[in-house]
């Protein structure tokens, strides 16, 4: 694990604001600190040699500066850490969401998605220690430590010999810590995730759990992940406190030995009080970061483990490739309604999608008309889902697909906007149910969304209507019309001439989904290509055309 990885100086501008400033307080905390050292040391000596409280007095007002200032800058430190971490976090957060949000569902799908919300809440909260703890230590540890050194050696060269000699003793000790160290906090961290996703899933699956009578065992399941995890969490606090004991011993001892040299030379004559007292003050602030370093590197270890995640995660959204910019006048406005962005024909040609190298989909190749209404059907698990989220942009493919000879990136100038869209899963989010089918638009038409919801077959559901989390409220067949309403609605207030619905009528008795046809026939009749994937009868029937998707050759379905 890097004290510093040079990614969070890249990701996050204010790292390199508070490591200018952390520099500037740090060189001032050090001199400082050899002033206090210095007044102290001739304040004593001064005082046992008889000089008079009134001579000592301007020695006094200036130690007396130098502890408030020294309070100040110390304060002014921990303030600017504190500050810096927040902003950090939020920067690191913002980057995250905006990388996830460029790598696409297809890129979500394949991994832990209980596993990133954690990094990006608990995780990234965790750097408040490394930037209000451990970064300030490790500042002082380059600023404050050789500058105390250089001093010590100019004012007596064997006690900085010893100092020199004894320094090292200190990160030799932290690399062996450390690796032990890092290797607990990594089986603490996974332990996290693991409790995370699994106690996610039970809260998901707490009706089918319940109904089947299993709720217990998964209880039971939960609370050994706990065990686990408490147990990884004492095993890093165990090594934190050896390792502390271990690192202010042999600091101890360090300054032990140039307590004994000075004392040794002082009872011979051959060292003056004042030098040998000032380089007594002044031997344990030369160790104090290095301690500090290394006692707070426990307390920023999961941070920086945290950190590592979301440095990969922004690594990976900086190596794909730019979609195409925004072509002038087009990007993400609602367009007046029935004002339709003409298209002719959706082109797929030798299309084919991947998975960790084994293949999804290979070699596709269809149309889909404009005024058509087309479906796609397959076996389960043949790719048709894959070939829609490559349609959409949502995973890389190979093969083209284009709009009337357009590639579809550059199509509706910003990427997506040529096509509206709804999932098996309707995806809907707590608000009311005219929030959710306007979703993402600049400007709420009521009258429009009450269109899309007729002809969604959906007409009875009141647009003000409150829902909860993920669309609670809402029967499974009435969220999944709202979920085709949201593409209706986005189709014909941006005019994206393809619609492309997926399952849209899984949930739907034979009636519902012959008015849901209905309604998107209508819309077929406008010269929009509407696209469906399913397996219903029903469906298939009223198409116009129909494409099958064969599972590639040696890929199980």
């Amino acid at each position: 694990m890097k004290p510093l990885d040079k990614r969070l100086l890249k990701y996050a501008g204010a790292a390199r604001a508070f490591l200018f400033t952390g520099a500037l307080l740090g060189l001032a905390l050090t001199i400082l600190v050899v002033a206090f050292c210095f007044l102290l040391s001739q304040i004593v000596v001064r005082a046992i040699a008889g000089d008079s409280l009134d001579s000592l007095m301007p020695m006094l007002a200036g130690l007396a500066g130098v502890i408030v200032l020294r309070s100040i800058v110390t304060w002014l430190l921990d303030w600017t850490s504190a500050r810096a971490g927040a902003v950090v976090k939020s920067q690191l957060r913002r980057r995250l969401l905006s990388a996830i949000a460029a790598l696409g569902p297809g890129w979500l799908s394949r991994r832990n998605a209980t596993g990133v919300a954690t990094v990006a809440g608990t995780g990234l909260d965790s750097l408040d220690s490394y930037f209000s703890r451990y970064l300030p230590q490790l500042i002082l540890t380059v600023i404050a430590t050789p500058i105390i050194v250089l001093v010590i050696l100019f004012s007596d060269l064997p006690s900085g010999i010893s100092v020199l000699v004894t320094l090292p003793i200190i990160p030799v000790f932290m690399v062996l810590i450390g690796w032990a160290t890092q290797t607990m906090q990594r089986r603490q961290w996974d332990s996290l995730q693991r409790l995370s996703t699994g106690f996610l899933d039970v809260v998901g699956g707490l009706a089918t759990l319940k109904l089947f009578g299993r709720q217990h065992r998964q209880a039971a399941r939960i609370t050994s992940i706990t065990e686990g995890y408490r147990r990884e969490t004492m095993s890093v606090l165990r090594v934190s406190f050896l390792s502390g004991f271990a690192l202010e011993l042999a600091a101890s001892l360090a300054v032990a030995l140039v307590a004994v040299s000075v004392g040794i030379r002082l009872i011979d004559g051959s060292l003056g009080l004042s030098v040998g007292l000032f380089v007594l003050l002044l031997a344990p602030e030369a160790f104090l970061p290095l301690r500090g370093v290394g006692t707070q590197f426990h307390n920023a270890a999961e941070g920086v483990a945290a950190s590592e995640h979301v440095f990969e995660i922004l690594d990976e959204a900086e190596r794909m490739p730019a979609l195409a910019p925004p072509a002038a006048g087009s990007p993400g406005r609602d367009v007046p309604t029935g004002r339709l962005q003409p298209a002719g024909r959706l082109i797929l040609h030798d299309v084919g999608v991947e998975y960790a190298g084994v293949p999804a989909v290979s070699g596709f190749t269809g149309s889909f008309a404009a005024g058509s209404l087309s479906v796609i059907t397959g076996a389960s698990g043949a790719g048709k889902s894959s070939l829609i989220a490559a349609m959409l942009g949502f995973v890389s493919h190979s093969g083209l697909i284009a709009l009337d000879s357009v590639p579809v990136a550059a199509a509706g100038g910003s990427g997506t906007d040529w096509v509206a869209w709804t999932g098996q899963r309707p995806g809907l989010v707590s608000g009311t149910v005219l929030e959710n089918i306007t979703l993402g638009s600049g400007v709420v038409d009521r009258s429009l969304a009450i269109r899309a919801l007729a002809l969604a077959s959906a007409a009875e559901i009141e647009l003000d209507l409150p829902l909860g989390a993920a669309g609670s409220g809402l029967s499974g067949g009435q969220a999944q019309r709202i979920g085709i309403a949201r593409a209706v609605y986005r189709s014909l207030a941006r005019g994206c001439p393809v619609i492309i619905l997926d399952e849209p009528t899984s949930a739907l008795d034979s009636a519902t989904e012959s008015s849901v046809i209905d309604g998107l026939k209508e819309l077929v009749r406008t010269g929009r290509i509407v696209i469906l994937v399913s397996h219903r009868p029903g469906v298939i029937a009223a198409a116009d055309a129909r494409l099958t998707v064969n599972a590639p050759i040696g890929v199980g379905i």
